[in-house]
């Protein structure tokens, strides 16, 4: 009961993470992968996070794809 809404709330995170605009959001905050990597900063928390938003960006098409499973399992459980 508890591990499905788990997952699809994991997904929504990793929505939220792939859609981020670096130069439009990322970037005017601080948050960009060359202000974190050219300061020596990557192994910090804001380092790490910054290193998930990427990954999350770079797998963007299994994530498509991991969508539109959850979205067909939804259709047919009802």
């Amino acid at each position: 009961m508890f591990f499905w809404p788990f997952l699809e709330g994991l997904l929504i995170l990793a929505n939220a993470l792939a859609i981020l605009n670096e130069d439009r959001f990322l970037a005017p905050r601080g948050w960009s992968m060359s202000e974190v990597s050219g300061n020596g900063r990557s192994k910090s928390l804001k380092g790490q996070i910054v290193g998930l938003i990427y990954a999350t960006q770079f797998f963007r098409m299994p994530l498509i794809a991991l969508n539109v499973l959850i979205i067909v399992v939804k259709l047919v459980s009802g």
